[in-house]
């Protein structure tokens, strides 16, 4: 069971402190073509060594794990991003680590989990999604499971990409997440809870997996029918009730945006800033542009940049793959 105690300030300046220089503090940069009087920053997560916010939580929970005692190996589940940020970490730590992925992962997310030397086990996506739910995998049960975001230390990690926000942006009013698991929105929610309690924290999903929404609208933690797209990092086929009670109370607005407004996202990154996203990264600034009224000074984090070659040219060809 994940521990329910609220994730502190402190907490995550502790695991600021702990991943020290193992990651960036990543750039905060205006998007072009902000209207007067409403400002658009885009969080440029995207430029983490491994291409996603994933290093900050997946280094605190292996580090916070080292700092209690050694370990035989790291596993985790994950549609691609963990997976290759554990095993980035793990691979520096000298650890062996292990990553159990859906059978629909993305190419560019496998061959980055093999560069970083991690073994692969590939099995159907509600496979996958049932081992999270579990946090056990038979197979690997020698080795600490690392949960991809229901777990304290990886909340406060994530939580390091809210801190930088507030200090870069004080004047924040609104920022637009991606969430799938939780463990981001989480994070950066907790951060500006203590530090900007007035800033609205929204979370974005695409229209091909909304269980963030619909347990909104129910009022409980709700399941959907997730259909596989293109945006892989972020939506999911239920909420974790754990998760839905850390978040009460700290996310209660969502978007869900269309997969033609996600790609037109991307697109105008790499047309105006030269920047490369993913699907999940592509959701949120597609909410911040087409937020009506618009905020004043918002925030879309960029979580991600790890997409396929093949469709990121589809999508730069003005098509949705």
């Amino acid at each position: 069971m994940t521990d329910p105690r609220p994730i502190t300030i402190g907490a995550i300046r502790e695991a600021r402190k702990r991943l020290g220089t193992s990651i960036l503090r990543t750039p905060l940069i205006p998007l072009d073509g902000s209207q007067d009087g409403h400002r658009i920053f885009l969080k440029l997560d995207n430029l983490q060594p491994t291409g996603s916010f994933k290093v900050r939580g997946a280094g605190n929970s292996i580090l916070s794990a080292l700092e209690r005692g050694p370990v035989r190996g790291v596993y985790t589940t994950s549609a691609g991003n963990m997976a290759q940020a554990l095993a980035w970490h793990a691979r520096r730590l000298g650890v062996p680590c292990s990553t159990i992925v859906p059978d629909t992962a993305p190419k560019a997310k496998l061959e980055g989990i093999r560069r970083y030397g991690a073994e692969i086990v590939q099995l159907p996506w509600d496979q996958v999604w049932d081992i999270t739910l579990r946090g056990t995998y038979a197979p690997l049960q020698d080795r600490l499971y690392v949960p991809p975001f229901n777990h304290p230390d990886m909340i406060a990690g994530n939580g390091t990409c809210g801190l930088e926000i507030f200090e870069d942006l004080p004047e924040v009013d609104t920022v637009f997440v991606p969430i799938g698991g939780g463990g981001l929105i989480g994070g950066v929610a907790s951060a500006l809870r203590d530090l900007a309690p007035s800033v609205r924290v929204i979370a974005v999903e695409p229209e091909t997996a909304t269980a963030y929404s619909e347990s909104l609208r129910q009022g409980r933690p709700s399941q959907v029918t997730r259909t596989p797209s293109f945006v892989d990092g972020s939506g999911a086929s239920s909420v974790f009730p754990e998760m839905w009670e850390r978040l009460n109370g700290l996310v209660s607005e969502s978007r869900v945006v269309s997969l033609s407004d996600t790609a037109s996202g991307i697109r105008y990154l790499f047309e105006r800033h030269h920047v490369v996203a993913e699907g999940a990264a592509g959701t949120a600034v597609a909410a911040a542009r087409l937020e009506d009224p618009a905020p004043s000074t918002a925030v879309a984090l960029v979580s991600g940049g790890n997409i396929d070659p093949a469709k990121l040219m589809t999508v730069l060809s003005g098509s949705v793959p």
